[in-house]
């Protein structure tokens, strides 16, 4: 499932090509939304804002398409009704007279006025978005020791979305290795140093991935596996899926385990 990051990545294209442009048209797949497709059309998009791991895709007249692209949903940006051949089933799209923008297989898709959004199950649940400027590492320091998560187990704690919004299974290893903090561990397990350093870590990387584009090892490292001609895959991240290769920082082989069925790597 794409990650904080690569949601604000896609938003970033999206709003690249629809924002301040008239939607000619709208199609929706669902027959639900059908009706939502006149209201649309003829209505300037106004703004496309990442929400943690979805997509709100904003309107003049006070209509907003929320998305979440799940597993296997996948935005495109084309030339004006330019479909791309694929197997995928088209779910959404959004047209201007330069750019289409497509969803493919995602079905969680709703229509939402302005003042539905504080109400909706998903995104009036979700904690502080890493990727808010305005959040700093004392904010994730405060929700560590809070009540409400202290005596929580991280390893399930920095997939919640009510935690922090847009960490998922990645960044939750990353995060891991780079405080040095055992995944078994809660936050009221751990030293004052061990928290700062997890608060600092979630910030950090969330970002770096945002502005490296994935990319969450150490930037002169990366840069250096570059030049030697190491693919992508191999330098891309510290620990995640690295099972049995060595620590870039010690050489130990990396350890993978399976918690709530989900890969985490330490």
């Amino acid at each position: 499932m794409p990650e904080g990051p690569e949601i604000r990545l896609a938003a970033d294209e999206l709003a690249s090509a629809l924002v301040g442009r008239p939607a000619l048209e709208v199609f929706f797949a669902f027959a639900h939304l059908k009706p939502y497709e006149a209201k649309l059309a003829g209505e300037t998009v106004t703004a496309v804002e990442a929400r943690g791991k979805a997509i709100l895709t904003r309107f003049a007249n006070g209509f907003n398409i929320y998305s979440h692209n799940q597993l296997y949903g996948r935005w495109l940006v084309r030339d004006a009704y330019d479909y791309p051949e694929t197997n995928r089933q088209l779910r959404l799209a959004i047209h201007n007279r330069h750019k289409s923008a497509l969803l493919y297989s995602a079905s969680d898709i709703e229509v939402l006025r302005d003042d539905e959004l504080a109400g909706h199950p998903f995104l009036n649940k979700l904690g502080p978005n890493l990727l808010d400027e305005s959040v700093t590492a004392v904010d994730v320091v405060e929700r560590l020791l809070s009540p409400r998560f202290r005596q929580r187990r991280l390893s399930g704690l920095l997939l919640d979305q009510a935690f922090l919004a847009g960490l998922g299974n990645y960044l939750r290893s990353e995060i891991l290795f780079m405080a040095g903090v055992h995944p078994s561990l809660r936050p009221a397990d751990c030293s004052p140093e061990q928290i700062q350093r997890l608060g600092e870590a979630a910030l950090s990387l969330t970002r770096q991935s945002y502005q490296m584009q994935g990319i969450t090892n150490d930037p002169a490292l990366v840069e250096r596996l570059r030049r030697q001609g190491y693919e992508r895959s191999r330098y891309r991240f510290r620990v995640f899926n690295r099972e049995g290769e060595p620590c870039f920082t010690c050489g130990a082989p990396v350890v993978k385990d399976i918690i709530g069925g989900r890969r985490l790597y330490f």
